[in-house]
């Protein structure tokens, strides 16, 4: 068996990188906020004084224990940030930009992705020069990316993660509909994103075929997808439509991503689908208005699959609770909380079991078209 670790958007720019050892640039070109460091007095606000600065391991607070415990073979994240000094900012009308400074890229390091996905609505926030840089960056530090990259052919190649006995192919796309400009999509010799062009069948069905040309018998194949709206717990159906067509396909693994709170999982003919995983890091906390989603519960995904099929044998979910920038093991209310939501939004036959630890143990159902 091969154990992934998977989680919704890592934003360690703004806010998060005001707290940390070496802190950018604070401008911003947001209407109401013009200084990164407003968010985190909105934190300190919320929840009590943050004392900076704090160490690389601070954001990610329980949650590395929990990985190291787990032991996953497998550590996949979405990097919701740009790495980057450059000041040329998104010139589209885009307000909220994120970037973290080049030298905090350890408090990235220390949580040990084996991927970092880049196809999203941010990591161009400072153009092209500011993607290059955070390419540069990552790499430096051996952090390995997928979907983006100084051309569309790197953009869209799967990054390859060795697990004993096999390997784990990692696809990054996005979509439009998550807030990716348009000519942000990468080209023959323009850099970018993976943006795919819509979610129609057959669009799914080139990127199956695109994959499947790297792909080894026992390969486990996930698709990281960066798509939809910040809020809702509502499927479009064409995204449902879209990652059926791609377990169709041949792929064992939809990771979605881009919705600020936990969307529906389920499992189709067998394969994970995560919807939407909820952010993991940011700077959002005392930001008010959508409270009744409860983004302040942050899932931890541990997803075992047979690598021989690509089926789902087990999947735990660990929710954590961000309070003065830090992840907290959530108490067990707010880990049933979530299993019960889990259980309501998710397809008919959905069940989740809150165990001693506070663990969720999900048992997800097929979702009807």
């Amino acid at each position: 068996m091969v154990t992934l670790f998977a989680c919704g958007d890592v934003m360690t720019g703004r806010g998060v990188d005001q707290i940390l050892a070496h802190p950018g640039d604070p401008r911003l070109w947001e209407a109401q906020v013009r200084d990164a460091r407003q968010y985190v007095g909105l934190a300190e606000a919320a929840n009590g004084a943050i004392s900076r600065p704090v160490d690389d391991a601070w954001p990610w607070g329980d949650a590395l224990a929990t990985m190291d415990e787990a032991a996953p073979d497998v550590r996949l994240v979405n990097l919701e940030t740009s790495v980057t000094t450059s000041n040329d900012a998104a010139a589209d009308d885009k307000q909220v930009l994120y970037r973290m400074a080049p030298a905090n890229v350890g408090c990235l390091g220390v949580a040990r992705p084996d991927v970092c996905t880049l196809a999203n609505n941010h990591v161009l926030d400072f153009g092209p020069a500011g993607l290059r840089e955070t390419c540069d960056v990552l790499a430096a530090a051996g952090l390995a990316t997928a979907g983006a990259g100084r051309d569309a052919t790197e953009a869209a190649r799967p990054t390859t993660v060795d697990f004993h006995g096999g390997r784990l192919l990692v696809v990054s796309c996005g979509t439009a509909s998550s807030g990716i400009p348009s000519h942000w999509a990468a080209g023959s010799d323009r850099p970018g994103v993976n943006l795919l062009p819509d979610l129609q069948p057959c669009t799914a069905d080139a990127l199956a075929e695109r994959i499947g040309r790297n792909r080894r018998p026992g390969d486990v194949v996930v698709v990281s997808v960066h798509w939809g709206s910040n809020w809702g717990y509502e499927l479009p159906r064409d995204h449902v439509e879209f990652a059926h067509r791609l377990v169709d396909g041949g792929v064992d693994v939809v990771h979605g991503h881009s919705s600020h709170h936990v969307r529906p999982v389920e499992v189709y003919r067998g394969r994970l689908i995560l919807h939407g995983c909820g952010d993991f890091i940011d700077d959002y906390e005392g930001i008010g208005g959508y409270d009744g989603y409860r983004d302040d519960l942050r899932p931890m995904f541990f997803a075992e699959i047979d690598p021989a099929t690509g089926a789902l044998t087990r999947l735990r979910i660990v929710p954590m609770q961000a309070r003065q920038m830090c992840l907290h093991l959530a108490a067990r209310e707010d880990a049933k909380y979530l299993a019960d939501l889990l259980e309501r939004i998710g397809p008919p036959g959905t069940r989740a079991e809150v165990d001693r630890d506070r663990s969720i143990w999900l048992r997800p159902a097929a979702l009807a078209c």
